[in-house]
């Protein structure tokens, strides 16, 4: 079902498309492709937005730095010096995290009008991001096709073709709180990664370590806690069909949450610097992705997408309450 969800300042009518099934609502958006809310039910069937977001859509044009839902790319994540090698050729893209590129840049997909059409299950945005935009070479076709399957869980599967080498890395950016209100760090996570990569200063990648003995352990599930913006090394790779490779849950209500992926990677950002109407803290992000400053790190797993080829990338996030 689509309703009008708002205008934007050049005219551009944004919709809102809501999906509903197995007891799971959940509402997304054709600006930023945002997951606006996502209602499930608690161990006695109350039922709460689990991810943050703004009921209005200038909530979202006002605060638009923690990317809250949003579908995020060319390139998720962040880009040494916003500068990247590929087939002998540098491109500079936009520095807007300090001096690196983060999120696709100053206007990146989270900030596009995407063209909505309905599925079986679901809704499927898409777009063009011409060659050059934000400094990204080739004309990328992308899409993202959002769906309840029968046990109500989200799955989000992404697909692009360019006429050009790029670099591509999609993912979405919820913020999950579990008890719907409140702060997040005393939920429960696990994650299936026996590795990490540490970060220096401006959180680019120094290499890979492992977690064991160091806080970034979460092979048995333990509090989130905070001071987390870093990106886990699965132990599955990449894979052709989504594995389940982390869970969060709130002891509280009783929800859990499990995430599956094709994706090597998962950033976990605890939300230290939320600020606005939210505060720090008041939810975990959990970004299935490849590694930050892969186009400048050859022994990461690759980015480059090339003519011919579909890159193809899913996630899902499943709903459960014990």
């Amino acid at each position: 079902m689509s309703e009008h969800f708002g205008t934007l300042s050049d005219g551009t009518a944004v919709h809102r498309w809501t999906l509903e099934r197995a007891g799971v609502r959940v509402r997304i958006l054709s600006y930023g492709g945002i997951v606006q809310s996502v209602e499930v039910p608690d161990r006695d069937g109350r039922t709460a937005d689990v991810v943050l977001g703004f009921g209005e859509l200038d909530g979202y044009l006002e605060h638009p730095g923690p990317y809250l839902g949003a579908l995020v790319g060319r390139y998720a994540n962040r880009i040494a010096g916003g500068r990247f090698p590929l087939d002998g050729r540098t491109y500079a893209l936009a520095r807007n995290n300090g001096p690196n590129s983060l999120h696709g840049g100053e206007r990146g997909f989270d900030k596009r009008g995407w063209e909505m059409t309905p599925v079986e299950d679901g809704v499927r945005l898409s777009r063009v991001s011409p060659h050059g935009e934000e400094g990204f070479p080739g004309r990328l076709e992308v899409s993202a096709t959002y769906r309840l399957d029968a046990t109500g869980a989200l799955r989000i599967a992404y697909e692009a073709v360019t006429d050009a080498p790029t670099v591509v890395n999609l993912t979405n950016h919820s913020y999950w709180n579990l008890s719907g209100s409140g702060n997040a760090g005393g939920h429960e996570l696990r994650i299936a990664a026996g590795r990490y990569t540490p970060v220096d200063d401006d959180l680019i990648p120094t290499g890979i370590a492992p977690v064991e003995g160091t806080r970034f352990d979460f092979r048995t599930a333990r509090k989130t806690g905070s001071g987390y913006d870093h990106n886990f090394v699965l132990d599955k790779g990449v894979t052709e069909t989504a594995v389940e490779v982390a869970e969060l849950s709130d002891p509280a209500s009783g929800r859990v949450l499990t995430v599956a992926t094709t994706e090597p990677g998962l950033q976990l950002y605890t939300a230290d610097h939320l600020s606005g109407p939210f505060a720090p803290g008041d939810g975990i992000a959990l970004e299935t992705q490849h590694f930050p400053d892969s186009p400048n790190r050859p022994e990461f797993p690759g980015t480059v997408l090339r003519p011919g080829e579909v890159f193809r990338s899913e996630t899902v996030y499943g709903f459960t309450a014990r």
